[in-house]
């Protein structure tokens, strides 16, 4: 029997969330950091010294004996430097234990070793970490013991970002201040802030770990590079929303437990599409805390899997043949009075401050199409965008049978008059009762979709951080915000100008709206049509932080400088040709020591077999087995060659300058050549004994959890 707890009293109960700052620090301090959480005020170190007492005081309580600022550089994992609470030794030979405030506001991590993209020369060592007091700290409970876990900011000791929070914070003071410019248009006086509020789904796979461990491509890339498919994948749709297994609920039930006391509200579990996939999703959260909370589901899914014996796969793609895995980031607009900027209402036609924000969201999305394609581009991405899963690579806008037709009714006449309402839903079964459906269905393969108070940008890879995506969108919503003020603040005549300009958007941007399958050629034809961009790799995708456009949206709103979108495009390239090198290093070394070995030992012993069948009896049928050898013998053969191939354009690869030349290299001759090794493999896999085979094959791992 498991054992049993409230999720009432342990959620948030590693947290210093609001409720324990109330109850431990003295009022006139509690107003104070109020003022700068909720108003943007600066700090003073009295305030902070009082705070990091009390911080201090907590996490002792909890266990911890070191405290640690956690940030987010742009590795894509979380980053931390542990140091005790404890001062120098005093003369009776006790410690005293201490926190002062200039330690909670500044830390200061070695930064020459993470990237930098030329921002930082190896030798400049100096960075800085800085306290975001808007997000919680919290107690890190684990095999190391308790950690007090202060999230931060962390830059250059020029001042440069070099990380993914700096700038989303930046963009989340942009679209605050451009939402308030158009609600006071309006005539909203009473709301003082607007939020972007996320909910990220995580999806992940969950093996044996014993399994993985024999499994050196999963160790070394997270992904399989070599495996043919079983009789069996997911063509039954059985494992979708299916019972989930007990070994895999008991580990979802610690998961949600580890979460629950750091504060996520972790709330959506089920079985995902292909077999050993499963998802989890959270309530929604203001966007910086949704960031953070999505790094520790992350950092928890992994973590405790391994005391259940299991493995997390975060990869978007580990396997080849069956659904890879996503993250859909839902995305709105919140005030601090709680008004939804994306709620339609129920007559969204009449609704004119929604049409406008829905209409600036279509601008922005239809104009900056391709850096929120770069935005969730990652290496693993690449297997899933344009590649027959869900989404498309095409960035289209998904707005359902109701908007849709306002949408066309603003296009034809310039006026929308109504609004399709929802049909009651009969079942034909008395006993189950008949209820309002929404007013229109949902579509699951568009890449941006309207999803009744918020959009789903459902593009995003699954082990990538949500922190890009939401800088580009705050960035690019609060642009169209900001050029939709500077016209209607100026206007003599408002509310024509508001309708015009509805209008004028609707039509300009009408290309971008997509409701029907996103899945098909037809719609790849339609979009070409359209001059809507399709960018299936990485590659091709970086380009877009720093285009002209793109460059002028971040300095307008001091989101990014130039220099710092210079420095992540050098980074991005060097990431998808360093990954590309570490996956073809590693089929070099799986193919040359462990498969070719391997099917040599299969084709000698069957060689000899046959052979001593000859001998003893002279007029037997051979022809079965020595078939076998023979096409054996000749994918070994195709195998020999590829490998060398590989090995060669890999080589060659590693001597090219890093940037995009390299990229451009790794995507176009050393990924053909990984293919062109795996396709023998992949087949000798079919032909060899499983006994002889050197490690588990896709049926072992995604069936025998």
């Amino acid at each position: 029997m498991s054992e049993y707890f409230n999720v009432v009293d342990i959620f948030g109960e590693n947290v210093f969330n609001d409720s324990v700052m109330q109850e431990r620090l003295p009022k006139k301090v509690y107003k104070r950091l109020h003022e700068v959480i909720d108003e943007g005020k600066e700090l003073d170190l009295e305030t902070a010294d009082v705070v990091a007492h009390e911080m201090k005081e907590w996490a002792i309580e909890k266990g911890a004996t070191h405290y640690t600022h956690w940030f987010q550089p742009l590795t894509g994992v979380t980053a931390e430097k542990h140091d005790s609470f404890i001062t120098a030794p005093m003369k009776n030979g006790k410690v005293l234990m201490s926190f002062s405030g200039k330690e909670l506001i500044k830390g200061e991590p070695d930064a020459s070793s993470f990237p930098s993209g030329g921002l930082r020369a190896t030798f400049e060592a100096r960075g800085y970490t800085a306290w975001d007091c808007t997000s919680p700290a919290f107690v890190r409970q684990d095999a190391a013991g308790a950690t007090l876990c202060i999230p931060t900011a962390f830059c250059s000791y020029t001042g440069e970002s070099l990380d993914q929070k700096t700038p989303l914070l930046r963009s989340m003071e942009a679209i605050d201040k451009q939402s308030l410019r158009l609600l006071r248009l309006f005539g909203n006086t009473t709301s003082t802030k607007v939020m972007p509020s996320v909910g990220p789904e995580q999806e992940y796979f969950i093996v044996d770990r014993e399994k993985y461990l024999k499994r050196k491509d999963l160790i070394f890339t997270g992904r399989t590079l070599f495996g043919a498919m079983p009789p069996k994948g997911q063509e039954m749709d059985d494992h979708y929303f299916g019972a989930i297994r007990e070994r895999i609920a008991a580990y979802m039930r610690d998961v949600n437990k580890e979460l629950w006391k750091l504060g996520v509200a972790a709330k959506t579990q089920h079985n995902e599409v292909a077999p050993a996939q499963h998802e989890m999703a959270p309530i929604y959260a203001e966007c910086n805390v949704a960031v953070d909370h999505n790094q520790l589901t992350m950092e928890t899914l992994r973590k405790v899997a391994g005391r259940h014996g299991l493995q997390c796969l975060l990869h978007e793609k580990p396997f080849a043949g069956v659904n890879g895995s996503g993250k859909h980031n839902n995305w709105s607009l919140t005030t601090d009075d709680g008004i939804n900027l994306l709620d339609p209402g129920e007559t969204p036609h009449e609704n004119v401050q929604f049409l406008l924000v829905l209409t600036c969201i279509l601008k922005a999305i239809d104009e900056h199409a391709l850096l929120l394609r770069a935005s969730a581009a990652d290496v693993g991405n690449d297997h899933r965008l344009g590649a027959n899963e869900a989404p498309p690579a095409i960035l289209s806008v998904y707005l359902g049978d109701q908007l849709g037709d306002v949408m066309n009714q603003l296009i034809s006449t310039g006026i929308a008059t109504h609004s399709i309402e929802g049909e009651r839903l009969e079942t034909g079964v008395k006993t189950i009762p008949d209820f309002m459906k929404d007013a229109t269905d949902r579509n699951r393969t568009s890449p941006f979709a309207f999803t009744g108070n918020k959009f789903e940008f459902r593009m995003l890879g699954s082990q990538d951080s949500v922190a890009q995506p939401n800088i580009v969108l705050n960035t690019i919503v609060a642009e169209a915000f900001a050029e939709a003020c500077d016209e209607l603040e100026k206007a003599a005549d408002f509310e024509l100008a508001v309708h015009d300009l509805i209008k004028k958007y609707a039509v300009d941007h009408q290309r971008v709206v997509f409701n029907g399958d996103g899945y098909s050629d037809e719609w790849v034809e339609e979009a070409q049509k359209r001059g809507l961009p399709n960018v299936k790799s990485m590659v091709d995708a970086i380009p877009a932080y720093t285009a002209p456009e793109s460059v002028a949206a971040f300095e307008k709103f001091g989101v990014f400088t130039k220099p710092e979108l210079e420095s992540r495009v050098e980074i991005e390239y060097e990431t998808y040709a360093k990954t590309i090198n570490i996956e073809a290093r590693a089929m070099i070394d799986i193919a040359g020591k462990q498969i070719i070995p391997a099917v040599i030992g299969y084709t000698t012993a069957l060689g000899t077999s046959i052979n001593a069948v000859k001998s003893a009896c002279g007029d037997a049928d051979l022809s079965a087995q020595t078939d076998i050898l023979k096409e054996t013998s000749a994918l070994l053969s195709e195998t020999k060659k590829a490998l060398t191939k590989l090995i060669e354009v890999t080589d060659r690869g590693s001597e090219l300058e890093e940037g995009r030349e390299q990229a451009v290299y790794y995507k176009d001759e050393v990924k053909s050549a990984m293919d062109a090794l795996r396709t023998p493999v992949d087949k000798l896999e079919m032909l060899v004994d499983k006994d002889v085979w050197p490690m588990p094959s896709y049926g072992d791992l995604i069936f025998e959890v």
